[in-house]
């Protein structure tokens, strides 16, 4: 039977998430026959993450639907024996990029890759603790409904399966990579207040991620669809595209990889980054390999720690942060762009030396760059006035550090994809010790 994982990473409060997880994992046993492999990583402080083992603990059994809730201690055990049997130099500092002190988009979903190779899955499906589900007549919308099906399958096969079909006749015999939707609600980033308080300063720092020599209309076009998702319109009926899937349309609470994706190239491991999570879905999507576009789009919604002060200033760390990788990244895409279908090797999969070296070709480029960025950021935030003002002063004594991190952050992905796949074979070899973790943390299991 095939095993696919659905995956919901977490350090909040999330019950009704974890439940509702559940049902999209029962509800894919059911209707495609696939043992489905649910797990729960956990970085929460202890009475959080009680209250979630009470949830799993809860769960009525159902066949083939295998819940595992893992925390961090098992979390680095599983990933220590990995690295220990890959063999791979510098295995602490591997360990630090996998599980980092601090928050990392990226590093929890490389996790839940390695994870998913241990258990011997097909697809990871992902979705995020400050989201739920669309409905339609009590129904929820389980995006699973257009992933499952589509993961792993020869493109030109689902043509007749999908609502309409862009594939180029080049793409028709390769397999199916991704599938996706977005979201609908609030923004996926937590900026509308900016936005409220001066649309012209919205304007200017949004436009930051933009590439540095796009025209001001190319700019323009970007900040008016950047992280409003699919917007608020609710789900009517399915609709499905077969194709290309361009990054700007789908979003990392409501996606799906297949393994011949995210067994050869790992996201941007950075630390304090919003979006460092996206870069597999832009090699996918460089490289030609076709995907489905679906509109189940999942529901966002802001968690009120975003709304203290300290709170306030994390977040506006990690969207700084990320508009400084934007230099790197920017310079990457662009790079696979170029490259396409050369970017697949014989086999149709993705070449991780060839990403591997573009990565590190973009450490060289000048940052001065960046330091207007900062700049941008600074003079935006001082005319906000208030706690934005406030965040400045960080930016001012941070400046040359946040500079320097940017910039290694590329050098150490760089590393990472260069020694991804030994890590994914030496986790398949692993799989034994996360099992033990299992049974020795009391994760609930039914075959």
């Amino acid at each position: 039977m095939r095993r696919i994982c659905l995956a919901l990473p977490t350090n909040r409060a999330c019950p009704e998430a974890i439940a509702g997880l559940y049902d999209e994992a029962a509800y894919a046993a059911r209707e495609f026959g696939v043992e489905v492999h649910m797990v729960v990583l956990d970085s929460s402080a202890p009475p959080v993450r009680a209250r979630h083992r009470a949830t799993v603990d809860g769960l009525p059994p159902t066949p083939n639907v295998v819940v595992s809730l893992l925390d961090e201690d098992a979390q680095r055990a599983f990933l220590t024996e990995a690295i220990a049997i890959s063999g791979l130099a510098d295995g602490d500092r591997l360990l630090d990029l996998m599980l980092p002190r601090g928050v990392s988009y990226g590093a929890v979903t490389n996790r839940i890759f390695l994870i998913a190779a241990a258990l011997g899955c097909e697809s990871v499906h992902r979705r995020d603790s400050d989201s739920r589900y669309q409905s339609l007549g009590g129904e929820p919308m389980f995006p699973i409904h257009h992933e499952a099906g589509a993961l792993g399958r020869v493109a030109g096969d689902l043509a007749d399966s999908v609502s309409e079909s862009t594939l180029d006749r080049d793409q028709a015999g390769r397999t199916v990579a991704i599938a996706g939707a977005s979201f609908v609600g609030e923004l996926s980033v937590d900026i509308s207040e900016i936005e409220q308080l001066d649309p012209e300063v919205y304007r200017e720092v949004v436009s930051l991620w933009a590439p540095s020599d796009w025209t001001e209309e190319q700019k323009r076009e970007l900040v008016d669809e950047s992280f409003r998702g699919a917007g608020t319109e609710p789900f009517v009926s399915d609709h499905a595209t077969l194709g290309l899937v361009d990054p700007m349309r789908i979003d990392m609470c409501n996606i799906a990889f297949h393994r011949g994706a995210y067994e050869r190239v790992p996201v941007l491991p950075a630390l304090d980054t919003i979006g460092s999570d996206y870069f597999l879905m832009h090699a996918v999507h460089s490289a030609g390999l076709p995907g489905v576009l679906h509109n189940r789009h999942i529901v966002n919604y802001y968690t009120p720690e975003r709304r203290t002060d300290e709170g306030f200033a994390a977040y506006q760390l990690r969207f700084a942060k990320f508009f400084l990788s934007m230099l790197y990244l920017n310079d990457i895409y662009e790079r696979m762009d170029e490259a396409g279908s050369s970017l697949l090797d014989e086999g149709g999969r993705l070449r991780s030396e060839t990403i591997a070296a573009m990565a590190r070709d973009s450490t060289l480029l000048d940052t001065s760059e960046n330091r207007w960025r900062l700049d941008v950021i600074g003079r935006g935030y001082r005319k906000l006035g208030g706690r934005y003002a406030r965040f400045t002063e960080t930016l001012t004594e941070r400046g040359d550090g946040l500079l320097e991190q940017a910039r290694t952050d590329i050098e150490e992905f760089a590393m990472l994809v260069e020694a991804w796949q030994p890590l994914v074979e030496a986790s398949r070899k692993a799989a034994g010790a996360l099992r033990v973790q299992h049974g020795d943390r009391g994760s609930t299991s039914w075959n």
